[in-house]
């Protein structure tokens, strides 16, 4: 009895530290007092200048853009990289898979530098390179997450639709990627969390005048924060938690097919 009590309050302890601050932040977003330490009573006042501030709005476009258009061509790269993979003898698919992991293991400081130099060198910073980033960022998740659903997937069920006639892509279409969907939806997922949070590399790659999310927000820490930022993060938080609560909907839901 006492173990199992111990064991939920070191749980509530730790979803305490983990959701307070974010509490707090949501609290302070509506905040009529600039201080974080006096309550001025309550007011949507910061939304609104949030949505009336021509910078953030652009920081918002720019980091949407950028995060879905590379999340896209993540999902493209990493689903063709991991049929590649699997179709591969065990060494080198294991060479490769050690090849593919060392952007997750490699400091983010690392690789930022290293695609400023290389597009420094032969190209100008901007959209581009911080795409170039954002896609190089995403590739190893999207293949964690295809290669297990591709390793799951039966060869003969693929092998019969090519005897009964089917062309090898028509029988990619209809029976490989409807296995795999779940492992691309995931990888999806994952990229573009990944490359909306990413500030580091976005750092490093971002051209002249252009700004993300974190960029913005760092630029504003520097000068004090202003209660705008506590708005957008409120938002941004919800967005995130929405996606969240989808995406576990639909997993439930093809499981629930799955097994039925």
């Amino acid at each position: 009895m006492v173990k199992r009590y111990i064991e939920k309050f070191y749980v509530g302890f730790v979803l305490f530290l983990l959701y307070a601050p974010i509490a707090i932040l949501i609290v302070c977003s509506f905040n009529a007092s600039k201080s974080r330490r006096v309550w001025g009573g309550f007011t949507f006042q910061w939304y609104v200048e949030l949505f009336q501030d021509e910078m953030v709005i652009e920081a918002v476009r720019t980091s949407l853009m950028l995060t879905t258009v590379a999340a896209i061509v993540a999902v493209l790269l990493g689903t063709l990289a991991s049929i590649g993979i699997t179709v591969m003898g065990q060494k080198r698919q294991q060479a490769i898979m050690t090849v593919t992991n060392i952007p997750m293991l490699n400091a983010d400081v690392v690789t930022g530098i290293a695609i400023m130099l290389l597009f420094g060198r032969f190209w100008n910073l901007g959209y581009f390179s911080m795409l170039a980033a954002h896609i190089t960022l995403g590739v190893p998740y999207v293949i964690l997450n295809v290669m297990p659903k591709l390793q799951q997937t039966s060869l003969t069920t693929y092998e019969a639709a090519l005897d009964l006639g089917a062309s090898p892509v028509y029988a990619f279409f209809k029976v490989v990627l409807p296995d795999i969907m779940p492992g691309i939806f995931s990888g999806f997922l994952l990229a573009f969390t990944i490359s909306l949070d990413d500030f580091v590399i976005t750092y490093f790659t971002k051209g002249a005048g252009m700004n993300t999310i974190s960029t913005m927000i760092y630029q504003q820490v520097r000068r004090g924060i202003n209660p705008q930022m506590y708005a957008l993060s409120t938002i941004l938080f919800l967005l995130i938690l929405i996606v969240l609560w989808v995406a576990n909907r639909v997993s439930a839901r093809q499981v629930q097919e799955t097994r039925g």
